[in-house]
């Protein structure tokens, strides 16, 4: 047996804005749910100023047999707030929290009663006890708000302390950043898995659109690489398929406890580079491979 078919995988979803939305992410998650997601995360806007759409989100993954993670931010948050919402979280059924210290909203005036994740992840935790498995975000190039590196892993460390189970990373392309990352947590004394996060590459301005918005690095070598394709999408996409396939072989080979999609609400790109890594479950990859090939490159 392949050794990645065990690699456990989780997806990550934003709440549809519109029905024609809603329906192209239900489409997506019914394709996706073949790899056999360990859990399917929902983004939660700034402020909570997607908290409806998350929620809804969160209902239909539950309803559809997969396990949920709702992301729960916590800047402009109150605690009366925050325990209401995770009331809601656990009459629903969810038991699996990514928990951030979010985004302030352009038009929001104060930073509510938490100033960091860590404290969220605490309050959490005296408020539910061992309820929820809570995820916490992880950053190979630094957080870029961070004064320095040092900082930011003591921020990582200040989470596992307070009562994370685990990690997430922002997306990198750097794999070098990732495991340096998990060489000195653990030399810090941190024993929660950090799981890469993956961003298939779709659109070059996309992408560099949100590396700059958060701090993630694209290496020069590839910014010019996609420069270089122009505005042939189609080359793009493929070039993406090849260099984020290496990525995740080197991450796997190099002992990464999983692979978290950042899917971008669409299903080919995720499934094809799985299909690369001999991650589709046995008897699900017969006859898809042109089929998804052709849909990633579309």
């Amino acid at each position: 047996m392949n050794v990645m078919s065990k690699t456990p995988l989780s997806l990550e979803f934003f709440p549809a804005k519109t029905q024609e939305g809603e329906a192209k992410l239900r489409l997506a998650r019914q394709q996706l749910y073949v790899l056999q997601p360990k859990f399917c995360s929902v983004t939660y806007g700034a402020g909570g100023s997607t908290q409806a759409g998350t929620f809804q989100s969160v209902r239909d993954i539950l309803a559809e047999g997969m396990s949920a993670a709702s992301h729960f931010s916590c800047i402009g948050a109150t605690r009366d707030s925050v325990r209401q919402q995770l009331l809601a979280l656990r009459t629903m059924g969810v038991q699996r929290l990514v928990a951030l210290r979010g985004d302030l909203p352009a038009d929001h005036g104060g930073g509510g009663e938490f100033q960091y994740a860590s404290d969220l992840v605490a309050f959490i935790r005296a408020e539910t006890g061992a309820h929820f498995h809570i995820e916490v975000a992880a950053y190979p190039e630094m957080h870029p708000q961070a004064a320095t590196p040092n900082a930011d892993l003591q921020a990582l460390a200040a989470k596992a302390g307070a009562g994370a189970n685990s990690a997430i990373t922002q997306y990198f392309y750097n794999v070098d950043a990732y495991f340096r990352l998990v060489d000195e947590a653990q030399a810090l004394g941190l024993t929660l898995p950090i799981v890469p996060g993956i961003l298939p590459i779709i659109n070059s301005a996309q992408l560099m659109r949100f590396s700059e918005a958060c701090g993630a690095e694209i290496p020069r070598w590839l910014r010019l690489r996609l420069q270089a394709f122009d505005d042939d999408s189609a080359a793009v996409r493929a070039f993406g398929l090849d260099v984020v396939t290496d990525l995740c072989e080197r991450l796997l080979a190099g002992g990464a406890p999983g692979l978290h999609f950042y899917t971008m609400n669409q299903s080919a790109p995720t499934l094809e580079i799985c299909r690369r890594l001999g991650l589709l479950p046995s008897g699900s990859a017969a006859g898809t491979d042109r089929a998804t090939t052709a849909l990633a490159l579309a």
